[in-house]
């Protein structure tokens, strides 16, 4: 067992391997033996396994809460794709829509499409860290923001989140690290527009925890905390499973 993000930890990984098999055997209604191999000489992994294992019954049904929040507009027929257009006569549409346009009056014409993001892999591993949060906290932390992207990044971003390479894209006046504003009319200046006039922009959930005012000197944040900020509308993670892309926006 690997990841190609050494920073994530073992703990993270088994428990988001461990919440995608509960929510494919609830969903489809499985009725499957699930068994874990590990060697003889994992000792570590064989007691995070046995340790996530044996809370997982009283965890379930927090974790289904969780799920529905997002995974109940997914569409699953199709694992493979990561990014589908929301119909324009649906709730969910109307309900982005509204929130985007209203903060973005004067300065942009109209929406051309909203594209909801299904990268399993991410989600899970943003929800494995969610909890995390609120067992160290002991309180909800998760903000809505906004995070502006060019065309040419978009996909990465979908595939790979948010990950450190895009630490200071948009500046470092408050950290090094990922940019997000709780308003899109900020985030709307580092929306660089393609050759049709057109712009991009994600809304993320994200995990803020605790967070301090963050300076241009900060290389992540300080021992404690979790985020910077501006102390004001703009947040910074330091963390690729901290935030997670569920809807990008395209707009001129």
């Amino acid at each position: 067992m690997g990841s190609n993000h050494k920073h994530i930890s073992t703990s993270i990984i088994i428990k988001t391997i461990i919440n995608q098999f509960i929510y494919q055997i609830k969903s489809r209604n499985l009725s499957i033996t699930i068994k874990f191999i590990i060697l003889p000489d994992q000792d570590q992994i064989y007691q995070e396994f046995y340790q996530q294992l044996l809370h997982s019954h009283e965890q379930q049904d927090n974790q289904l809460i969780n799920y529905d929040e997002i995974l109940s507009t997914w569409d699953l027929s199709d694992e493979t794709r990561k990014r589908l257009i929301v119909s324009f006569d649906s709730n969910e549409y109307k309900a982005v829509h509204d929130e985007f346009y209203q903060s973005m009056k004067g300065k942009m014409k109209k929406i051309i499409q909203i594209e909801r993001i299904q990268n399993q892999r991410w989600y899970f591993q943003y929800l494995a860290h969610k909890k995390d949060f609120f067992k160290r906290l002991n309180k909800n932390t998760e903000k809505r923001l906004y995070h502006a992207s060019k065309f040419k990044l978009n996909n990465s971003i979908i595939n790979d989140c948010f990950n450190r390479s895009f630490a200071g894209l948009h500046g470092t006046s408050y950290g090094m690290g990922v940019y997000f504003s709780s308003d899109p009319s900020y985030c709307h200046h580092y929306a660089k527009p393609n050759s049709n006039g057109e712009r991009s922009m994600f809304i993320a959930q994200v995990l803020i925890g605790e967070t301090i005012l963050g300076n241009s000197s900060m290389k992540t944040r300080p021992p404690g905390y979790d985020t910077t900020t501006d102390g004001n509308h703009i947040f910074v993670t330091y963390h690729d499973a901290q935030a997670y892309a569920q809807y990008l926006i395209t707009y001129k």
